[in-house]
């Protein structure tokens, strides 16, 4: 049995003396839930075709979900060289998840328990990455200097292209992990199994 499931994530950035890099932010995580009916997995399992987030023109069991912005300081040289001094980012990753609509038969119930259980870690292992690819700008980010750029505008353009880099690296990286899990035997295959199985 395959699924036709997609996670996808979305990406939103903008724009003091000595380069600063603040090992001390973290992410806002946020859990929202969207309401399946039925009562075994197999009417479960198909309210979340019914019910689920849109991702391209399927729907997904879960969806997570990122915006970002920075606060960036750029700072003139007297060489006439501009460095980026500071960058604080700001990060709210939102999962969203499948919740029954009402208290569920025992059995079902253990069934979908499981499966709820096994797609959050899920969910989460992409907010991980989300949180890869944060640090991961923030190392390319602070201390960026570029020569010759005393109004502070060619090192924008530079650091675009770093984050454009940085971004498409890590949704490949997202997309190997679902192509993995959601192949013939992988993990969110099985949870589908586990959940619709012998009903």
């Amino acid at each position: 049995m395959k699924a036709a499931i997609r996670f996808w994530l979305a990406v939103a950035c903008f724009a003091s003396f000595l380069p600063v890099a603040h090992a001390d932010w973290q992410a806002v995580e946020k859990v929202q839930t969207y309401v399946v009916s039925g009562k075994t997995g197999i009417e479960l399992y198909r309210s979340i075709g019914e019910r689920g987030p849109k991702a391209g023109l399927v729907r997904a069991i879960a969806h997570t979900n990122f915006t970002l912005t920075w606060s960036r300081k750029y700072e003139p040289q007297p060489d006439g060289s501009c460095i980026l001094a500071s960058a604080m980012p700001n990060l709210t990753i939102t999962y969203t998840l499948p919740k029954p609509a009402e208290k569920l038969p025992a059995t079902t119930r253990d069934k979908w328990d499981v499966f709820a259980a096994g797609v959050r870690k899920h969910e989460m292992v992409h907010g991980d990455f989300i949180k890869d690819l944060v640090k991961s700008i923030e190392a390319v980010s602070v201390g960026l200097t570029v020569p010759d750029d005393p109004k502070c505008s060619k090192i924008r353009t530079e650091l675009t292209q770093k984050l454009s880099e940085l971004s498409l690296a890590q949704r490949q990286r997202s997309r190997d992990f679902d192509k993995m899990e959601m192949a013939d035997g992988g993990n969110i295959h099985r949870l589908i199994l586990g959940l619709v199985n012998g009903e």
